[in-house]
């Protein structure tokens, strides 16, 4: 059982702000910044971008592979330790060749929070029959979103886009603090041979493969808008206000997200719910195409929070669902071909972009993606007859 409910949540939630929310995701609101101060392109904005998410890829594969399972506290400390560290770089040092070599640091160091946090916040909920909880868990990255964001228009203001990094740094230094203090695993979350995981309902194993397909889709399509969307919105004429209230949009929507999906799969069913929120992700890719506006990029931001974390939570918790003796390792393969996915989006997108010099072509590929991965999805909607899927702890007679 969990000692302290709350703060064992809370320091998940906060593995999370500085993994996801700051480590991986600020790029996005600081990257204008970045491009007006040193004037690259929109090609190595890609690029930099998909040095992130190589590391991601490479993190996520290492910790499926790596017999991560009795010192999980340990690699997550010192994963977090990186993240900060990379993240203070990040303001420290202009040169692009570093900047690649950093941000692929940082996506290592993100992927083993990412993959090692959830491994433990699951686990530990499963065994204390809180696994409703996951969706809480998952709107860390939401929260760090959104804080983050706050900070940036005054920390440019004060200390330039460079500050910008260094500040985000030390915000994450506060929360890894506690952190430390509040989540840590231990030998009671191994599932015990008298316990057993209610997972009746859940699809079988050999479906598993179009579920990780269509999630390495969902990480290639989705990842355009989460890099560029500030862009966007900051170099239309149509908004009248700082683009990077669009990122703190995303976090808004991101924060609510993962449990009012999490609410939604225990009514209709998680792969029912997860394909109708890979469509409705593509509409809001797409949107800005057809539709370009301030209400337009504000709508699109908001659909586009309110879905990415939400597909990630369903995603993770069907998989463990179809796989609960090895959680860590399920979600590290999970997380691998996501991680491909975003490696390869934000290359494509950038070169498009400076091909076309429009972000058209670079949304409608994005949206696309996202819905033929939700279509090949479709066939395991008759698994969801029974409701409810859920994994919690039964004992035996």
């Amino acid at each position: 059982m969990i000692k302290n409910p709350f703060l064992f949540l809370l320091g998940g939630i906060f593995s999370l702000m500085i993994a996801m929310g700051i480590g991986r995701f600020a790029y996005t609101p600081i990257l204008p910044l970045m491009q007006d101060a040193l004037h690259f392109t929109d090609a190595v904005a890609g690029y930099l971008a998909s040095s992130n998410y190589a590391g991601y890829f490479v993190g996520a594969i290492l910790a499926g592979v790596l017999p991560l399972k009795k010192h999980k506290t340990f690699y997550l400390r010192g994963s977090l330790v990186i993240s900060i560290i990379t993240t203070c770089m990040m303001g420290i040092f202009h040169s692009y060749i570093l900047m690649l070599i950093i941000r692929f640091i940082s996506g290592v160091a993100s992927a083993f929070i990412f993959v090692l946090a959830s491994s433990i916040v699951l686990d530990k909920l499963a065994i204390s029959g809180k696994t409703n909880w996951a969706g809480y868990f998952y709107s860390g990255v939401g929260f760090g979103i959104f804080f983050s964001t706050l900070f940036i228009p005054s920390f440019n203001h004060l200390f330039k886009w460079e500050g910008v990094w260094v500040g985000l740094a030390i915000i994450s230094v506060i929360l890894t603090i506690f952190v430390w203090l509040w989540l840590k695993d231990s030998p009671n979350t191994v599932i015990k041979k008298d316990e057993q995981i209610k997972i009746t309902n859940a699809p079988p194993i050999k479906w598993l493969p179009w579920l990780i397909i269509a999630y390495g889709l969902e990480g290639l399509g989705y990842i355009v808008t989460g890099t560029f969307i500030v862009s966007i919105a900051d170099k239309t004429s149509l908004l009248s206000i700082d683009s990077a209230i669009i990122w703190i949009v995303v976090g808004l929507g991101a924060i609510p997200s993962c449990i009012i999906w999490s609410t939604l799969a225990k009514k209709w069913g998680f792969v029912k719910t997860l394909v109708f929120s890979m469509i409705l992700q593509s509409i809001g890719i797409a949107l800005p195409v057809f539709w370009l506006t301030q209400s337009s990029l504000v709508i699109s931001a908001l659909l586009f929070g309110a879905t990415f974390m939400g597909i990630t939570t369903l995603a993770t918790t069907l998989a463990r669902q179809m796989v609960p003796k090895n959680s860590s390792r399920i979600i590290g393969y999970l997380t691998a071909f996501y991680a491909a996915g975003q490696m390869i989006g934000p290359t494509i997108a950038g070169i498009l972009l400076s091909y076309t010099q429009s972000f058209n072509s670079a949304l409608i590929g994005a949206a696309s993606v996202v819905f033929i991965g939700a279509m090949l999805l479709v066939s395991g909607i008759r698994y969801d007859r029974i409701p409810n899927i859920e994994a919690s702890p039964i004992k035996s007679n």
